[in-house]
């Protein structure tokens, strides 16, 4: 199946999918790594965003768009894959159609309050983006990243301050989706009314994920089961 992951910025979305990922033999696709391999590989699409990049400006959804288009032709993702980060907004999401469809969006929904708190004793690699928590989720060795031996820092983005202001963006830009994918029919909600262990998350989203499966087989099964009667 091809997954969305929707939700507000510190929802654990990118932690869910990193676990439901290997469990469901699928690759998980943030476009943040994306953007971080092909500018360090010095692809063509990759020094084209780096220069947006540098000059302070927005990546073009057209070359986001591109870059995705790419990564999702590659043999891993025959099988299906999961997108965390992308789209971000309903013109995103209307590119997005025209070069894949999407079999279920799952929106993980965690209250501000809990985010914010979140968000505050949230501390990422600087070299490959893995997430941790100074709470329940600390790196073995102070400092140093688990899987890549980077150093870990506090993103300035992941200041109190800060996270209402990229709280506010969201309910403006991206929770749209919620709705463009509900109408379509795809939309599960995961809810989460307080902090939660990130494999207790994982394993509701992977539940969510096992029922929609297996309404769409039951669903297919019975459209095939009318066409052999005719």
């Amino acid at each position: 199946m091809k997954k969305i992951f929707l939700g507000a910025p510190g929802s654990g979305k990118g932690t869910c999918a990193s676990k439901v990922s290997p469990r469901r033999n699928i690759p998980h696709i943030s476009t943040g790594d994306l953007f971080r391999d092909n500018i360090k590989n010095g692809t063509e699409i990759g020094d084209t965003a780096k220069g947006y990049m540098e000059r302070g400006e927005l990546v073009p959804d057209e070359v986001v768009v591109e870059m995705l288009k790419e990564r999702i032709e590659e043999e891993d993702c025959q099988a299906g894959f999961i997108l965390d980060g992308f789209p971000r907004t309903i013109p995103q999401a209307e590119m997005l159609a025209k070069i894949t469809d999407i079999d279920a969006a799952i929106n993980i929904d965690v209250p501000n309050e809990v985010i914010i708190q979140r968000l505050s004793s949230r501390i990422t690699c600087k070299d490959c983006g893995e997430i941790f928590n100074l709470r329940d989720m600390r790196p073995k060795e102070e400092g140093i990243c688990d899987k890549c031996q980077g150093e870990i820092i506090r993103r300035p983005d992941d200041e109190p301050e800060v996270i209402q202001n990229r709280l506010k963006t969201y309910e403006e830009k991206t929770a749209p989706l919620i709705k463009f994918y509900e109408d379509r029919g795809i939309l599960k909600h995961v809810s989460c009314d307080q902090e939660q262990p990130p494999e207790e998350m994982a394993q509701a989203v992977l539940a969510t994920i096992e029922e929609f499966s297996k309404s769409l087989q039951e669903e297919v099964s019975g459209v095939l089961g009318l066409s052999d009667n005719e």
